[in-house]
């Protein structure tokens, strides 16, 4: 009886393993539709505008810090702050500019390396979900490629980007979060530099769809 057990729980294990194995490199369902040249480079063109728009009401808009009332002088209510709203077509274009993986574009291509530690992107796809942010991205794990998938919530803290991840899948396999999430977050304050706003940035956030920036 126990050679039976024995036996059915090997067997058991094996399958689970196979399974686990399957789901891992089996191509989850896509976080967005996929862009073709022209419309990356549409969409990259509309994020560039926006935000040139934005650096240039950022700057004509007194920063209520600093621009309060004159001692004798009346209150005056100070304007409003400016925002940028992008949307994730516009997100990934640019993505997908700066990893070379958009035709006609220079950069890094689908294979180079971007450094000994860092993982090499093929492919990346992202889109908005009311305040959730989902991202997905082809990379490759001993010598097969998998799509790792990851969403969260985007923030700001003192000047930096934040990220608090809800879900965490590698291929079809869903992982736990809280298994990944303090090793991301060492990897994240160890690329702090990176995640540094810019200087008229005070704030960012995922809100109804869009990635929403607002001056200081």
């Amino acid at each position: 009886m126990k050679f039976k057990l024995d036996r059915i729980i090997s067997i058991a294990t094996l399958g689970a393993s196979l399974v686990a194995v399957i789901l891992v490199l089996k191509k989850p369902a896509p976080v967005a539709r996929p862009q073709p040249p022209a419309a990356i480079a549409e969409h990259a063109q509309a994020f560039d505008q926006k935000m040139a728009e934005f650096q240039q009401a950022a700057q004509s808009t007194p920063d209520a810090s600093t621009s309060g009332p004159a001692s004798g002088q009346a209150s005056v209510s100070p304007s409003p702050k400016a925002e940028v709203h992008i949307n994730s077509d516009e997100i990934t274009a640019v993505l997908a500019q700066s990893l070379g993986t958009a035709a006609g574009t220079t950069g890094l291509a689908p294979d180079s390396n971007v450094g000994s530690a860092a993982p090499t992107i093929k492919d990346q796809q992202v889109s908005f979900d009311g305040d959730v942010v989902h991202g997905q991205f082809l990379t490759e794990i001993a010598g097969k490629d998998v799509w790792i998938t990851i969403s969260g919530h985007i923030g700001d803290k003192e000047g930096y980007a934040t990220f608090e991840p809800t879900e965490f899948k590698v291929g079809d396999l869903s992982v736990p979060v809280s298994l990944v999430n303090p090793t991301l977050q060492k990897k994240l304050a160890e690329q702090r530099d990176r995640l540094k706003l810019p200087d008229n940035v005070g704030a960012m956030k995922v809100e109804k769809g869009e990635l929403v920036m607002q001056q200081k």
